[in-house]
């Protein structure tokens, strides 16, 4: 994975004219005064598309969707993180990123830019896969029209069977644009290409590894067509390389240059360290690395600053800090248990939050000062390292080699033909994410753990691909919901008794396309949760989910 260039800003500064828009569809508003897109070279433009994918990746897996999956927990501010508390989602954002690529899809056409043309596909591909992953249906076949005026102004919904089937074949016409050698591509700027260094080989995996996962979205609706596209990728490597070696991620670490280019709980622009002392590791995730004796809670916790300790002889009410540990008489965690329901964590290294655990998450495991509750010393912050602007191990991790050896282990699993066995893919999805985090020399001795030797079962595939989802837990959530696994439970707290499926289309969506919009929310399915949203709600079961009995 690469590091962001400093000739960004140039391409930044092209992303703000192409992203100028109003809040009414009918109208459009034009920048005179920035650059014409028409006279911009792709490489200009490659950047700025990769970038903010990148960071829509972190935004959502290290957001809100890291406490949907209990890799974190807020104890201020959460719940949207917490709970699921979400109003109508905007994809505006997305569709943002995705008319920069068609842009530099259309002008690498007009030059003869083969390379350009197969980025561009491919990371047209990711960005609608996100959005059909997201909401279902969506604008797709008369997207990014709006230049055109008229009806492209209202684009219909295509359907997310449809999106899903168009973007896999996207893919497959990218991996031949990205098939020649080096040497037969023309223009390409290694600066500007901040994920592969303009390395069309690596290009060429990242399309094809997108595809298995978009054939294994897509494997409970339609086993044949997942079977034969991922037998089709997996047993002819030479013509379908994918990514098997961290060192080939798609992914690239943050600058730190402006709050706008660093890590997003960074301390360095947010001056409070708000951001980064709200969020807290999930109970769900640390009970589970420590479980496992997993290396990576090291990498990605920090261990509490001042352990709690119990002790039955102090007196009633004792309550005192003694050689760095906050020692208390029985009846003081009595009262705690009383008036929170439930018991303090006394474990001395890490301590998660539990998911949506209460009305009041400040309150959690005797926290010393509610009006502070950031500064809890008795549960696990994030590493250290995540208040930092940048650093070696603070990317974009927008696909990685574990997720596509996973991918195949579960293909073994079914019986399909992959060229290899579902415990061969499982140990090197294991070692791949240990790779990616510096933890290359603990994979001998983790893969010893009971509970990691490989038993063969889907439970343990997706426990593990969970946990190798840390930052980019949306693509964990995707699984979840197809699959049902890792068995997570909602908080007590929660919006709703079980986890949410859907983000809501948003209200300009239904305000300014209404017949489309409407459509697409006509063919979701409610369920039990979906009241009292109505059929727009997380809760609603779009194509994907609708006949499987997945995830609840």
């Amino acid at each position: 994975m690469y590091t962001i260039k400093n000739k960004i800003p140039a391409a930044l500064v092209l992303l703000i004219v192409l992203l100028i828009s109003c809040q009414n569809l009918e109208e459009m508003n034009i920048n005179p005064n920035g650059v014409d897109p028409a006279n911009a070279h792709p490489n200009l433009l490659i950047s700025t598309v990769i970038t903010y994918t990148g960071q829509t990746v972190v935004g959502l897996g290290f957001g809100d969707i890291a406490g949907v999956m209990q890799h974190t927990q807020k104890d201020g501010w959460g719940g949207g993180h917490d709970g699921y508390e979400w109003s109508n989602q905007n994809w505006s954002g997305h569709y943002g990123i995705l008319r920069n690529a068609e842009e530099l899809l259309k002008k690498s056409r007009s030059m003869g830019l083969e390379f350009h043309q197969g980025a561009a596909m491919v990371l047209k591909a990711y960005n609608f896969g996100l959005i059909a992953d997201l909401w279902g249906d969506a604008p797709y076949s008369k997207a990014l029209l709006g230049e055109l005026g008229g009806e492209n102004l209202k684009p219909v919904f295509d359907s997310q069977k449809d999106i899903y089937i168009g973007i896999l074949a996207s893919l497959d016409s990218a991996n031949t644009l990205l098939s020649k050698s080096q040497s037969e591509y023309k223009e390409i700027n290694t600066t500007q290409d901040v994920l592969y260094d303009g390395d069309v080989a690596k290009w060429q995996k990242f399309a094809n590894s997108l595809a298995l996962r978009y054939y294994m979205r897509i494997s409970a609706k339609e086993p044949a067509i997942a079977q034969a596209g991922i037998e089709k990728i997996a047993t002819h490597p030479d013509q379908y390389p994918v990514i098997l070696d961290a060192a080939d991620d798609a992914g690239f670490a943050y600058i730190g240059n402006s709050s706008g280019d660093a890590w997003p709980c960074n301390t360095t622009y947010d001056i409070s360290e708000t951001n980064y002392r709200r969020l807290k590791m999930c109970s769900t995730l640390v009970e589970k690395l420590q479980a496992l004796n997993d290396p990576r809670i090291a990498v990605w916790a920090n261990k509490i600053q001042i352990p709690l300790v119990i002790d039955p002889t102090r007196p009633d009410n004792f309550d005192q800090i003694i050689d760095g540990k906050r020692i208390i008489a029985q009846n003081v965690a009595d009262k705690y248990t009383a008036t929170f329901g439930g018991p303090l964590d006394l474990d001395p290294e890490y301590v998660g939050m539990p998911p949506a655990w209460s009305i009041i998450p400040q309150s959690y495991n005797l926290s010393p000062n509610l009006e502070q509750a950031p500064l809890n010393p008795h549960v696990s912050h994030l590493n250290s390292m995540y208040k930092q602007a940048a650093g070696p191990l603070l990317k974009a991790r927008i696909m990685s080699a574990a997720e596509v050896c996973f991918i195949l282990s579960e293909a073994a699993l079914k019986g399909w033909s992959v060229s290899g066995t579902t415990a061969d893919y499982y140990n090197a999805g294991v070692k791949a994410s240990l790779d990616a985090w510096g933890l290359s020399n603990s994979y001998s001795s983790y893969l010893a753990q009971p509970g990691v030797v490989n038993n063969g079962t889907l439970e343990q595939i997706m426990e593990q691909k969970w946990i190798a989802s840390w930052s980019a837990a949306a693509e964990a959530w995707f699984d979840y919901r197809r699959t049902g696994l890792p068995k997570l439970t909602a908080g007590p707290a929660a919006r709703r008794t079980v986890l949410p499926l859907r983000f809501y289309y948003g209200i300009n969506e239904l305000s300014f396309n209404p017949l489309n919009a409407q459509n697409a929310v006509d063919k979701l399915e409610t369920t039990t949760y979906t009241a009292p949203d109505g059929k727009n709600s997380p809760w609603s079961r779009f194509w994907l989910l609708q006949g499987t009995g997945k995830p609840w």
